[in-house]
């Protein structure tokens, strides 16, 4: 029933307060990138993207077209926030399709926090620099999680 439906959505119910546990988490990594993104453009004094960026501001007393320069530090934080926008928007949908499917709290919790883990095992493979076989190595169970997640709540979906 619809009440029933909306019982799961609520942060009474342990299963979905697991994912929003999650879904916060995850939301909060994935802002803190612009945030590192512009830590390091500070540091690096350059690695700048738009020619606007080169005008005289208090922030940028002494603007040269280098600032426009590749900077791999600033650009890897690019590239890790670029893999987190191409992932964790669908675990924030899959997951919350997922607790309509009613699962154990152990089953949820094992899901929303290892993809938890895997992300955040991911970001420091790809932060110091770690080859592609290790960045793999930690996306590939949170990918499988997602593939479950999606998975069950289609078998659920089409069996009503």
């Amino acid at each position: 029933t619809r009440e029933d439906t909306l019982d799961k959505l609520t942060l009474t119910n342990p299963v979905f307060a697991t994912y929003a546990v999650a879904a916060t988490l995850m939301i909060l990594k994935t802002t803190s990138m612009s945030w590192l993104t512009v830590g390091r453009m500070i540091k690096a004094n350059g690695g700048f993207r738009s020619p606007e960026d080169l005008k005289l501001t208090p922030l940028n007393p002494q603007p040269s077209p280098t600032q426009l320069d590749r900077v791999e530090s600033v650009d890897r934080v690019r590239r890790i926030h670029l893999n987190d926008l191409e992932n964790i928007p669908i675990f924030l949908v899959a997951g919350l399709l997922f607790v309509l499917t009613d699962p154990s709290l152990f089953l949820a919790r094992a899901l929303f926090y290892g993809y938890v883990v895997t992300r955040l095992l991911h970001f420091l493979a790809y932060l110091t620099g770690r080859t592609h076989d290790t960045r793999a190595l930690a996306f590939t169970p949170g990918a499988f999680i997602l593939i479950y997640m999606t998975a069950r709540t289609l078998y659920f979906a089409v069996s009503m």
